[in-house]
């Protein structure tokens, strides 16, 4: 007897918006702006800042910090994001670029040392200077 609700499973990429069918690139922008996103909600909710409060930090108005505050991604460029963290006392690095070619030889950029290799996102507190991981805040 064939099993009538037989549940499909389709394993993932690892992006979830790769996933969702958006192209190659616009997914990878999406996921970044994402993870940055989700750490400014978190440097505001640590803080305990009102959205009023959190709008004058970040100098937007409070409707901006609402569209923040409820996930609108799509409504931030990368460059907002790392202000609005920078505004928050948190400093934004990326360490690793994962490329189909090794560059590594060729070419390095001057300003990025031995941990340019690391893969993710960290967000580094201004007051100790260490790295957190992506799902912690400043």
């Amino acid at each position: 007897m064939a099993k009538k609700n037989a549940v499909r499973v389709t394993p993932s990429t690892g992006n979830i918006f790769r996933d969702l069918g958006f192209s190659k690139e616009e997914s990878e922008h999406l996921l970044v702006r994402a993870d940055l996103l989700i750490h400014v909600q978190k440097a505001i909710a640590s803080r305990g800042l009102k959205q009023a409060e959190a709008a004058k930090a970040l100098r937007v108005t409070q409707p901006r910090v609402s569209d923040l505050l409820r996930g609108h991604v799509e409504l931030f460029s990368t460059d907002s994001l790392i202000d609005m963290l920078s505004r928050l006392g948190c400093r934004v690095t990326f360490s690793r670029f994962e490329c189909s070619t090794d560059f590594s030889t060729s070419y390095r950029h001057p300003h990025h040392g031995r941990g340019a290799r690391d893969k993710r996102l960290a967000v580094v507190a201004p007051q100790t200077g260490v790295a957190r991981a992506p799902q912690s805040y400043c």
